[in-house]
């Protein structure tokens, strides 16, 4: 030990086969609030303009199976459902980017957060209108439709009508 002249020096002692105390546990983190708020609901000519501008913009774009969907009251976070497919990932994007054009002539300015895009499959969150742009394969796997279809199950608490 190299200690300045006339430094106290104090020996600390050794604990051979001794080990630590375990740090604490660390609470479980509580969930973050939802910073989203997510806005009015759209009224619903309102929603039919949007509907009918994306629908266009699909056609324009040669999409396949453009599929509409009402889903109000099935669906807490839209009132209705585009599904349309696309052959490839570049037709794809470009009817993505056409979307958010034609959404934005109508007057509904998307935030950046709204698009989640990946190589299979775009989605597009405009308010009470949410659009799904997917490869066939990406499509059929996911099956939207059996899930929010009309033949798909009634949601709980109400009891389908029998024949």
């Amino acid at each position: 030990m190299n200690a300045a002249p006339g430094a106290r020096v104090t020996a600390v002692p050794r604990t051979r086969g001794v080990k630590a105390a375990p740090a604490p546990a660390k609470p479980p983190a509580l969930p973050r609030p939802s910073r989203k708020i997510r806005p009015p609901k759209v009224a619903p000519d309102r929603l039919e303009q949007l509907v009918a501008a994306a629908a266009k913009s699909l056609e324009d774009d040669k999409a396949e199976d453009i599929l509409i969907l009402d889903v109000t009251g099935r669906a807490d976070y839209a009132d209705r459902l585009i599904i349309a497919t696309g052959l490839v990932d570049r037709q794809i994007q470009a009817m993505a980017t056409h979307l958010v054009e034609a959404l934005d002539k109508v007057g509904l300015r998307l935030r950046r957060d709204a698009i989640q895009a990946s190589p299979d499959w775009v989605l597009i969150d405009a308010l009470d209108l949410v659009i799904h742009l997917f490869k066939p394969e990406t499509r059929a796997l996911y099956g939207l439709e059996r899930m929010w279809g009309p033949d798909s199950p009634a949601p709980d608490g109400i009891t389908p009508s029998l024949p």
